[in-house]
């Protein structure tokens, strides 16, 4: 295939929609004030030195304001999260209205009963297409003992039915 190939943008998010993935709520404290994200773009990026990345949208307003944040806090949300997910991903409100959190050990909300948090600070941020592309180092984690994952899949959330280990 050529790189200047067109294709359309219809078919490529249906396409894509056929990989499953988490979802994560990235967090920060803006001027002593919490403010987050829904991204389900997200990665492992580094073992040595441990680092994470994750891709919001050019078009998000909440982005601006969390890369000036010292710490952020990624947040993996468990089955039971959706609510959570779809709050933090509307523009324009106040989205931790109702929503349980504590601080990490630098002060970025971690989210009440979400299966992990990684506090982590943006190492670089990088250009990718209609998303920016946002390294960081991280700083300190935590999980819960055994949650089931919020998962996304062809356009919706879905959960683990059951976990099949193949040989």
């Amino acid at each position: 295939m050529d790189a200047h190939t067109a294709i359309d943008p219809a078919h490529f998010r249906s396409v894509l929609s056929h990989f499953a993935s988490g979802v994560v709520v990235v967090t920060g404290l803006v001027d002593n004030r919490p403010a987050g994200l829904t991204c389900q773009s997200f990665t492992a990026l580094s073992l040595t030195p441990p680092m994470v990345l994750f891709c919001p949208a050019k078009s998000s307003t909440s982005w601006p304001m969390l890369a000036t944040a010292p710490y952020l806090c990624v947040n993996v949300l468990s089955a039971e999260q959706h609510q959570l997910s779809d709050g933090f991903a509307r523009s324009g409100s106040d989205k931790f209205a109702g929503v349980s959190w504590t601080p990490t050990p630098h002060g970025a909300p971690a989210l009440d009963g979400a299966a992990a948090h990684i506090e982590a600070r943006v190492a670089a941020c990088h250009d990718g297409g209609d998303h920016h592309i946002v390294t960081c180092a991280v700083e300190a984690l935590s999980a819960d003992s055994d949650p089931d994952p919020l998962l996304y899949y062809r356009s919706g959330y879905r959960a683990l039915d059951e976990i099949r280990q193949f040989a």
